[in-house]
């Protein structure tokens, strides 16, 4: 509970006058409501064992495995084969959706025709490093790079987004992709290493209408991304 939502029932010792340190550090301006409401309370603590506290009760609803494991019963009872990498993992948008890629070519390099389809689920929380100008999000950022990496390879869709509807400061969850997006880039005049480099994954996938767009979900058990690899036709 420290960790999610800010922990507003959890006691901290951490200060006003700790926050305001740090806007001075950084040479944040701040507007002068919250400098005076901060430094009214410059040295007010609540600690973490205030009794206050001691009633509060903490309950997980939901955890991001559920959704990986939602997934996998759906595609099982389907006759897939389910491939769960982790509901954990984070690092570099860009970086793991070209690991993702590649694993997911390598597994449809080993399927022969009449083999079973295979899904690849992950969840986590991954990063984004700005270089560019562009508009983009950790989840159209991974699903991006992922489909550089596919170089259009055929029987490969891909979907990345976040279980809240929001990926990164856009009102769009992620990306839909399948083995055309980079003709359909291309036919769009759009050259998607360069959008990439710019970390315009937004922009890229808006242009391609390709951009997964749910409105906000009123839930966040961070990112949920698939892969479905399906065999070559016999």
């Amino acid at each position: 509970p420290a960790m999610i939502a800010s922990g507003p029932t959890v006691g901290d010792d951490s200060t006003a006058g700790d926050a305001l340190a740090i806007a001075e550090r950084w040479r944040i301006t701040l507007p002068d409501n919250l400098r005076a409401a901060l430094l009214r309370g410059r040295t007010g603590v609540v600690p973490r064992n205030d009794p206050r506290l001691a009633h509060g009760e903490t309950r997980v609803i939901a955890a991001p495995a559920q959704s990986l494991q939602a997934a996998a019963k759906v595609a099982r009872s389907e006759g897939w084969q389910v491939i769960v990498l982790g509901d954990a993992i984070e690092g570099e948008a860009r970086e793991v959706g070209a690991a993702h890629a590649h694993l997911a070519k390598g597994i449809a390099a080993a399927l022969g025709p009449g083999a079973r389809p295979v899904l690849l689920l992950s969840g986590g929380e991954l990063t984004v490093t700005r270089r560019g100008d562009g508009i983009g999000g950790p989840n159209a950022e991974f699903a991006l790079a992922a489909a550089l990496e596919l170089g259009g390879a055929p029987g490969i869709h891909l979907l990345a987004g976040d279980t809240d509807g929001v990926d990164g400061a856009a009102e769009v969850a992620g990306a839909l992709i399948g083995p055309d997006i980079l003709t359909r880039a291309r036919a769009a005049g759009l050259d998607a290493a360069e959008a990439l480099a710019r970390n315009d994954s937004h922009g890229f996938f808006g242009a391609t209408q390709a951009q997964l767009i749910t409105g906000p979900t009123l839930t966040n058990v961070n990112d949920f991304r698939a892969i479905a690899i399906l065999p070559p036709r016999g």
